[in-house]
């Protein structure tokens, strides 16, 4: 299985946001044990350093930055992905460029909290809790 991870996930276990905390750090956990592959969208990255950066200084963004690689896929936006953004019927650009890249990588699922900003999106999205409750009846079955 691959999904695609929204920014709003990483945010919620890089800042310790509850309660969202603990199903999306369950996410990346699972992600980062193998039982799944994790794409970030490459604009996530920079956008997220950007906002640790601001909210707690350069030391964490930098270290929450370098740990990525290992664990998950990096996928870079290109033209491809931007033209196709711009053709999903979504209300926001940069959730478009997410599903655009979703489709590009072949994701199952985009993991996110805003499920409602991702309407008309060809790769479905479900929130942290509903990937996890997803996982257990796979595991059942």
């Amino acid at each position: 299985m691959k999904i695609t991870l929204d920014l709003n996930v990483l945010l919620d276990v890089a800042q310790n946001r509850l309660p969202h905390y603990h199903t999306s750090e369950e996410v990346l956990h699972r992600a980062r044990a193998g039982e799944y592959e994790a794409v970030l969208p490459g604009h996530a990255i920079t956008a997220l350093h950007y906002i640790l950066e601001r909210w707690s200084g350069s030391h964490l963004a930098n270290q929450t930055i370098d740990g990525l690689p290992a664990d998950f896929v990096i996928h870079s936006s290109d033209k491809t992905n931007f033209q196709r953004a711009r053709r999903l019927p979504l209300r926001d650009f940069e959730d478009s460029v997410v599903a655009s890249v979703a489709e590009a990588t072949g994701s199952d699922y985009i993991v996110t909290r805003n499920v409602p900003d991702f309407a008309g999106s060809t790769v479905p999205a479900m929130t942290p809790t509903e990937f996890l409750e997803e996982l257990a009846e796979i595991e059942i079955e």
